[in-house]
């Protein structure tokens, strides 16, 4: 039994999704004539009280599409040095719209509003001004953390005194909204764009959208085009979208809880050294000096394990909804089996 953890991006279609897709009514969405496309775009706006979507192949588009739509040549983006849009975007934000980067020390991937508020510098024609401020919720390299909402509500403010945009890198917001027992709309109400990501926890095979005002959407529309990310008869794949909105939300408590059932087997192991708070489906924990982290991850690829090394004896698991209670069984009796 391989037991895959690096990601919850490693799930694959249920029979039942499978079965949505199969039956999609299809068109070409490049002429916004595939129904189930329009059908996933209108019931994602909808959930988030948001006037339009747009669905895209990845959400490093659907963010980048976002960073395009509120930013010029020269601008700055404000986001935390664990951000993925600034991290595992492939230096997009550079690439694609010409801004630059002012990177917050947060914690977990997570900044204040006053933090923000440093982070502006003085109106001068020397400083380069920022235009955006992106968070992510919960956060990929943080582990899985999620935003405090009061937070997030002051950093709105800041942007509107600013005249900020203010983008919701939510690849994995839906974890967040499940254990914060929060609502989409309260989401949308905040931020001007969200990007969601379909094929995450919500098991999905391809997709991310990305929510906004009618402007904003019209203004991605075009961009997407130009990013090579306009798809002919994608109405396949958004069937699956809709299934995993509407099947896949609340399930992911069963992947909070088998992460925190990993946290209590890694307490009990010798050669882990430190555990990071978890408070959703990712894991984050570090092996001590005296084991080297290559060995390590090689020995788990014996044990059929699979994970992610992030350097400095950092190491990821990740909880999804492949990852079956018979899996966590044999997880614990692998990992109780090794020595180092």
């Amino acid at each position: 039994m391989k037991i895959n953890l690096i990601s919850d991006t490693v799930t694959k279609p249920s029979p039942e999704m499978l079965s949505a897709m199969m039956q999609a009514e299809v068109g070409d969405d490049v002429f916004k004539s595939d129904p189930t496309v329009n059908a996933l775009e209108e019931k994602a706006a909808r959930m988030f009280g948001k006037e339009a979507a747009i669905f895209c192949p990845s959400g490093t588009m659907t963010n980048q599409i976002a960073v395009k739509v509120h930013t010029q040549p020269g601008d700055v983006v404000i986001a935390d040095k664990f951000s993925h849009v600034y991290n595992y975007e492939g230096g997009g934000i550079a690439f694609n719209s010409g801004a630059t980067c002012k990177l917050i020390d947060g914690e977990h991937g997570r900044f204040t509003a006053k933090q923000a508020a440093l982070a502006i510098p003085p109106n001068d024609v020397h400083w380069p001004q920022p235009s955006l401020v992106v968070v992510e919720n919960t956060t990929n390299k943080g582990g899985g953390a999620c935003w405090d909402f009061d937070e997030l509500v002051k950093i709105k403010q800041l942007c509107e005194n600013h005249k900020m945009a203010y983008h919701l890198d939510g690849a994995r917001l839906f974890n967040a909204i499940v254990v914060k027992k929060e609502t989409p709309e309260q989401y949308g109400k905040l931020f001007d764009t969200l990007s969601i990501c379909l094929s995450k926890g919500l098991g999905a095979p391809v997709g991310s959208l990305l929510l906004g005002s009618q402007e904003h959407i019209q203004k991605a529309f075009k961009y997407r085009k130009i990013f090579g990310g306009a798809m002919r008869q994608s109405g396949y794949l958004a069937a699956a979208g809709i299934y995993a909105l509407d099947n896949n939300i609340e399930r992911l408590a069963y992947d909070h809880s088998r992460a925190q059932e990993i946290v209590e087997i890694l307490k009990a192991l010798p050669y882990v050294s430190i555990i990071e708070p978890v408070e959703t489906n990712i894991i984050i924990f570090y092996i001590p000096d005296d084991v080297d982290e290559d060995q390590f991850i090689n020995k788990m690829e014996e044990l059929d394990i699979l994970l992610v090394g992030m350097g400095d004896r950092k190491l990821r698991m990740v909880t999804h909804l492949d990852f079956t209670d018979d899996m966590l069984t044999e997880l614990r009796k692998r990992l109780m089996s090794v020595k180092f």
